[in-house]
C-alpha cells in the first residue's frame, strides 16, 4: 500500500524588505519561498541574466549571423512537445526579425523517425538543401542524425538545455546551459529560452555589424512563445524564468499574443486578461502537444507561426479535436495501467513494484509519458510507461516520471553503466526522461531498475509531502484575496502555487462528473459555507463529517457569482 500523505507547512525566511501594498498574506507566501522583496518575487526582464554568460553563444552568433549574410538556407529542427514548437517558432520567428531571408521550420514525427534529429529525419530533410541545422529542445544525444548532416557537408548548431552524456555530438557548436563547466548561473532555462538567448546574443552581433539601418528588432514579441514553452516543459521557475515567464503572461493578458496563441485561448474559453501559468499548464500546452503525440507536430508550428487570424482559429479547431482524441486513448491506457497494477497490488497478493516499469503493445508511444505521470501522481513512486515505437515493431519507447529525491534520468545513466547495451537510447531530466530498448531487454531492464531504485529509495522518499503555507484566516478566505493570488504569479515547478491547510466540517458532499468531489465546508471562524471541489478525488471513500484539508484558494465566476471557491489537494480525517 501506498503511505498516505502528510501535510507540512512551509518555513518562512522573514525579513523581507516589502512596499505597503503588498499584503501580509503575500508577504508571507513569498518568504516561504525564499524571496524577501519585490525584485525578487516578481523579477522584470531588466534582471535578465546577460547573455555572455552562456557558453557557446559567441561561436553560435558568428555562425548565425554569417549565414545571415550569406543568405544561406538556416533550417529549425525542432522537438515534438509544446517546448520543442515554441522554441521552433521562437527560432523561425526570430531569425526572420532579424534579417534571415530563408529559414525554414522542421519537425521529426514522432511515429516516423522517432525522437530528434535522426538519421531518417536527416535524409528527409536532403530535400530542403539546408545549408545550416539549428536544433531546438534537442541535439545534445543526437550523435547518429549530427554525423549524418555533417557527412552531408551542412552545418550544425545544436541549442539545447537537456544533460549532456559523456560524448558530444559532433556539431559545430552546441549551446546549452548544462553542458560541463558551462559559467551560465542558471541551468533551468527551458529549450525555448536557449534559443531565446541565442536571439539576444545574435541582434547584439549584428548591431555590431551595422546590420540594422534604423530600429533594432523587438525580440520581445517572442514573449509570449517563450512563457508557453518555459512552462509546458514544467522547468523549475527560478528568477530569471520567472522573469522570462512573468513578461510573457503580460503580453498575453494584453491580447498581444501571436494568432495562433490567441486561437488557442479561445478553443480552450481561456480569458486572456486573467490568463495564468496554471492556465497555460492546463489549458494551452495540451493542446499543443497533443499534435505531437497523436499526429505531427507541424501543425503545431504551422499553428504558431502563421498570422492570419482565420488560419489560425482553423489549425487550433484540428488541434482541439487532436486533443480530444488524446484524452481519450490516455484514458483508455490508464484505466489498463491501473487495471495492471490492481493485479499487483491485491488479486495476486503481491505488492506494487517500487518503481514499475508499465508495459502494453498496444499503447501509443505518444501517450506513455502522461500513462506514467498519472501513475506516479498515484503511486508516488517513480514509474516508466513502455509502448512500440511503431506498430509491430519489437523496439520499446519509454517515457519515465519521477518523485522528489529520484533523479531519473541519473538512474537510467546507472543502468547504462552497470548493463552496457541494455538501453539504446537515453535522455532526460531530474523528474522526466526518456529511453528506447529492445522489447526482449525489458525484463532484464525492469529488474536492473528496480535494483537500482532499491537501493536509493527509503520510506520517507516514498511518502507524499504536500507543502502548506499555513492556515488562512477567516478574513483572508475572499475574493480578494484569491484575486491577489491569481496575479501575484507566475508560479510553477520551484516556485510553486500557494496551498493552504485547515480544518473543515462537511455540511454536504457529492460526486460530480463521475469522479469528482464537490464539498460544501465551513471553517471554524467562516460565517457562511465554502464551497469546494477536488478533481478526480471520488475513490469510492465518502469523506468523514469533519476533515482536514490541503487547497488552494481559487476564484469562481461561474454564472457571473464573483465568489471563491477551494480547490482541494488532498483530504484526511481530522484529529
Amino acid at each position: 500500500m501506498t503511505p498516505a500523505p502528510r501535510i507540512r507547512r512551509r518555513a518562512i525566511a522573514a525579513g523581507g524588505d516589502w512596499p505597503e501594498s503588498v499584503p501580509p498574506l503575500l508577504r508571507r507566501i513569498y518568504e516561504a519561498r525564499g524571496a524577501l522583496s519585490m525584485e525578487q518575487a516578481q523579477p522584470r526582464l531588466a534582471q535578465l541574466l546577460p547573455p555572455d554568460l552562456l557558453g557557446g553563444l559567441g561561436d553560435a552568433t558568428a555562425l548565425l549571423a554569417d549565414a545571415i549574410a550569406q543568405d544561406r538556407h538556416i533550417v529549425i529542427v525542432g522537438d515534438f512537445d509544446c517546448d520543442g514548437a515554441t522554441a521552433c517558432a521562437v527560432g523561425v520567428r526570430g531569425l526572420c526579425l532579424l534579417g534571415a531571408r530563408r529559414v525554414t521550420p522542421a519537425v521529426p514525427n514522432r511515429m516516423v523517425h522517432g525522437y530528434g534529429l535522426s538519421p531518417s529525419l536527416v535524409d528527409e530533410l536532403a530535400a530542403l538543401q539546408p545549408d545550416l541545422l539549428v536544433t531546438v529542445d534537442h541535439g545534445i544525444a543526437c550523435h547518429a542524425g549530427i554525423a549524418a548532416a555533417k557527412a552531408r557537408g551542412w552545418q550544425v548548431l545544436v541549442t539545447d538545455h537537456h544533460l549532456p552524456g559523456e560524448q558530444l555530438p559532433s556539431a559545430d557548436v552546441i549551446v546549452n546551459p548544462n553542458l560541463r563547466d558551462d559559467p551560465f548561473p542558471s541551468k533551468m532555462l527551458a529549450g525555448v529560452g536557449v534559443m531565446f538567448y541565442v536571439l539576444l546574443a545574435l541582434r547584439r552581433v549584428l548591431r555590431e555589424r551595422g546590420a540594422f539601418d534604423g530600429a533594432e528588432p523587438d525580440l520581445s514579441t517572442l514573449l509570449d512563445l517563450v512563457a508557453i514553452g518555459t512552462v509546458a516543459d514544467l522547468v523549475p521557475l527560478d528568477a530569471n524564468n520567472r522573469a522570462l515567464v512573468g513578461a510573457g503572461l503580460r503580453r498575453l493578458r494584453a491580447g498581444q499574443g501571436c494568432a495562433g496563441l490567441q486561437a488557442l485561448m479561445r478553443v480552450a474559453g481561456r480569458d486572456p486578461a486573467r490568463l495564468t501559468a496554471a492556465d497555460i499548464g492546463f489549458a494551452i500546452a495540451p493542446r499543443l502537444n497533443a499534435a505531437g503525440r497523436l499526429e505531427d507536430m507541424a501543425l503545431g508550428i504551422a499553428c504558431l507561426l502563421t498570422d492570419d487570424v482565420t488560419q489560425a482559429d482553423e489549425m487550433a479547431r484540428v488541434l482541439e479535436g487532436i486533443n480530444a482524441e488524446r484524452r481519450g486513448v490516455q484514458q483508455q491506457m490508464v484505466d489498463e495501467a491501473q487495471a495492471a497494477l490492481a493485479r499487483l497490488d491485491g488479486t495476486d497478493g503481491g505488492p506494487v513494484p517500487l518503481a514499475p516499469c508499465l508495459f502494453d503493445p498496444e499503447w501509443h508511444p505518444g501517450v506513455v509519458g502522461l500513462v506514467a505521470s498519472k501513475i506516479k501522481e498515484r503511486l508516488h513512486r517513480p514509474v516508466i510507461a513502455f509502448a512500440p515505437a511503431e506498430p509491430g515493431s519489437t523496439t520499446l519507447r519509454g517515457s519515465a516520471r519521477s518523485i522528489p529525491g529520484f533523479h531519473i534520468r541519473d538512474a537510467l545513466a546507472a543502468v547504462d553503466t552497470a548493463h552496457p547495451g541494455l538501453i539504446q537510447r537515453f535522455g532526460g531530466h531530474a523528474m522526466a526522461a526518456g529511453l528506447s530498448l529492445d522489447e526482449r531487454d525489458l525484463p532484464r531492464f525492469r529488474d536492473a531498475f528496480h535494483q537500482h531504485a532499491s537501493a536509493l529509495l527509503d520510506d520517507d522518499l516514498l511518502r507524499e509531502e504536500v507543502l502548506s503555507d499555513g492556515e488562512l484566516a477567516s478574513d483572508e478566505l475572499d475574493r480578494a484575496h484569491a484575486d491577489v493570488l491569481r496575479s501575484a504569479g507566475p508560479w510553477g515547478q520551484g516556485f510553486p502555487e500557494p496551498v493552504f491547510d485547515g480544518v473543515f466540517d462537511v455540511l454536504d458532499w457529492r460526486v460530480v462528473g463521475e469522479k469528482h468531489l464537490k464539498f460544501s465546508l465551513r471553517s471554524g471562524g467562516h460565517a457562511a459555507p465554502l464551497n469546494a471541489i477536488q478533481f478526480n478525488g471520488w475513490h469510492d471513500v465518502p469523506p468523514p463529517t469533519r476533515i482536514q484539508a490541503a487547497y488552494q484558494l481559487d476564484t469562481d465566476d461561474w454564472r457571473d457569482r464573483r465568489g471563491i471557491q477551494l480547490l482541494v489537494r488532498h483530504w484526511q480525517a481530522a484529529d
